[in-house]
């Protein structure tokens, strides 16, 4: 092989590592807004609160394994320190997840996150829709682990992979799909979830929200209804809107992630 082919040879090969190493990153970059609980070390400790019922346990208690195998965060399941799962009220630094029949509103999960200091996550909560996960439609272990483990990562602060539906699946819960046990399933997280945590985590702050004891103010504001959820911030794939933030000011906020039903 004479010099200039070799040289040629070496270019391709460079440029084909260039593609796969974006490729790679892009892939991986699922933050959602840089929202990340304040801690001061690595691995913390998030809380889920339990106000689910029997019919969804395992579910909780699947997820909180699942990504409990993250290098920079673990979660412990707590009693649930909300009065009504229907409503589903925040507790100031830690996860609250909830069942109930929550009405024919379109959404199969919803996951909220009050943000201080413009990217600091205080509190979040993370909901399943009962009505729609009573139908035979929805009510299989597929669908109750990929909306459980999908909703509660939204409130580490993690984004989709991915939000097309008729795609092949990427084997992660953080991928929109219509069929969650695949092949391949998207029940559990995968690699690049976790690598993603890693990279949204990878600093340290000087304060934490993570089980702090005082809510932000509007802590406990009402944002059941649509119309309190703020401005549309991004459409899913189908055009329909998935992701709102209602500014409360001085840096604070609450941002929605909705998963609609079919």
């Amino acid at each position: 092989m004479t010099k200039l082919n070799r040289r040629r040879l070496f270019a391709v090969i460079m440029t084909l590592f260039a593609v796969g190493a974006l490729a790679s990153v892009a892939y991986a970059n699922h933050s959602w807004g840089g929202y990340h609980w304040a801690r001061t070390s690595n691995p913390f400790t998030l809380k889920l609160g339990d106000n689910v019922t029997s019919a969804w346990d395992a579910y909780l208690a699947g997820a909180s394994a699942d990504w409990s195998q993250s290098n920079v965060l673990d979660t412990t399941i707590v009693a649930g320190g909300v009065k009504s799962p229907k409503n589903c009220r925040p507790t100031a630094g830690r996860i609250e997840v909830c069942n109930a029949k929550y009405g024919n509103n379109g959404w199969l999960g919803l996951a909220q996150i009050w943000i201080t200091g413009g990217v600091h996550i205080s509190q979040g909560i993370a909901k399943m829709n009962d009505t729609y996960f009573n139908t035979s439609q929805y009510n299989t272990p597929a669908w109750r682990r990929l909306v459980m483990c999908q909703e509660v990562a939204h409130a580490f602060g993690l984004d989709h992979q991915d939000e097309n539906f008729n795609n092949p699946n990427l084997g992660s819960c953080m991928d929109y799909t219509g069929d969650p046990d695949g092949p391949l399933s998207n029940e559990h997280p995968n690699a690049h979830d976790f690598e993603q945590l890693g990279i949204i985590y990878a600093h340290l702050d000087t304060t934490t929200t993570v089980g702090a004891g005082v809510a932000p103010r509007n802590g406990k504001a009402n944002l059941d209804n649509p119309t309190e959820w703020g401005q549309v911030v991004r459409q899913d794939a189908r055009g329909r809107s998935s992701l709102y933030e209602r500014d409360l000011g001085g840096g604070r906020k609450v941002v929605t992630f909705v998963f609609w039903a079919d």
